[in-house]
């Protein structure tokens, strides 16, 4: 069944989500400058459990997964993210042993990079990989329904209704993601820590960040005789809207 929020158009994919799993910052650095000059968006995770979380909040297209990982290594983190699905995963390790490959591709991995690496090679991988998984996926523009709001992922325009007529939300690039972000699962209460990852500029690093783009948020929408929206959970972080 088609999704009522999704609807078919003829635009292109959107530029592909690589995250990077590398608790090397040196190395994530480079991968990163290399693969966003090749017009892919990036994420970064430093250990295997912020890995498996932003796998879970973001559903990158391709995940770039060092072997040698705290918290949890490169295979305990493949073998979770199989369990979820089959996005495309590129291991990464500095051990040029058989059995390591054997094992990634044993547990799933779709290719395989020894360090040290060229970063151009890494790229080019990454792409063929993503012209293999991403050709047959249908292109489509994303409208964002509930109650009087909407969104229009594709073209960032927010609107909503108020006694008959629709309005137009004036709001920041900060503020449109943490509304779109809210909107997606409306009943769910995000964290602080996970809108800032989600939504808010690389740079910004402190949770209270959020509180303020959403208190600015509020005013606009408090401006169209709109209340509670997003509405606040005492110990935990927000939601799209109170419980009815």
């Amino acid at each position: 069944m088609t999704d009522p929020n999704t609807r078919a158009s003829s635009t292109a994919l959107s530029p592909a989500l690589v995250l990077i799993a590398e608790d090397e910052a040196e190395i994530a650095d480079i991968l990163i400058a290399y693969l966003q000059r090749s017009g892919l968006r990036t994420q970064h995770a430093s250990d295997g459990h912020q890995a498996l979380a932003l796998h879970q909040m973001l559903k990158p297209d391709l995940i770039l997964l060092d072997v040698q990982m705290p918290q949890l290594d490169g295979w305990k983190v493949l073998s979770e993210i199989r369990t979820r699905g089959d996005t495309p995963v590129i291991m990464l390790t500095a051990l040029d042993q058989d059995i390591d490959k054997l094992m990634g591709l044993r547990l799933g991995a779709d290719d395989y990079v020894v360090k040290p690496f060229n970063p151009a090679e890494v790229v080019a991988r990454v792409e063929a990989v993503l012209r293999r998984t991403r050709v047959s996926a249908p292109a489509v523009t994303q409208m964002l329904r509930v109650g009087p709001f909407q969104i229009d992922l594709d073209s960032h325009e927010a609107s909503v209704q108020q006694n008959g007529q629709a309005h137009t939300l004036e709001l920041t690039l900060t503020e449109f993601k943490l509304l779109a972000c809210l909107m997606r699962s409306p009943k769910r209460v995000f964290s602080r820590a996970e809108l800032l990852v989600n939504c808010l500029p690389e740079g910004d690093t402190q949770e209270r960040t959020v509180d303020s783009h959403i208190s600015k948020l509020r005013k606009k929408l408090d401006a169209l005789d709109i209340q509670g929206v997003p509405a606040s959970v005492w110990g935990v972080g927000y939601r799209f809207g109170a419980e009815p």
